[in-house]
């Protein structure tokens, strides 16, 4: 299943699809990393929405996809963890493995964060 991505201006916005496997997951590490480069990307936003399960095979990979997105010169913002999906991810202890990627409830609250990182010069430009 391939994900959507969506360019809104400087910003790459990716829905994670309910049934996403672990595939999926990797095909879209490696594209949005292929694409912040070739669309000079300032900022990336993995809407998840609409997953019913965030694993340690998911969170590990959100993790690594946000850091290697960072080398690339762009930040990622994860919107969208419903509560339930909070709560198994604290009690397994998975919330840590998130540490240093930026989380928000949603899509409207992360780009009005990356604009204002863009403006502050916090991006690259």
């Amino acid at each position: 299943m391939k994900t959507p991505i969506l360019k809104q201006g400087p910003y790459l916005i990716a829905s994670l699809q309910a049934e996403q496997s672990d595939t999926d997951l990797l095909e879209l590490q490696e594209v949005l990393v292929e694409q912040v480069g070739r669309f000079r990307s300032r900022g990336v936003i993995l809407d998840v929405t609409l997953l019913d399960v965030m694993d340690s095979f998911a969170t590990r990979t959100l993790r690594n996809m946000a850091q290697a997105i960072r080398l690339r010169g762009a930040e990622t913002i994860i919107v969208g963890i419903r509560p339930e999906i909070a709560f198994a991810m604290v009690q397994l202890g998975l919330d840590v493995r998130l540490s240093g990627v930026q989380t928000t409830l949603d899509l409207e609250e992360a780009l009005a964060i990356l604009d204002r990182q863009r403006q502050e010069g916090m991006c690259r430009d």
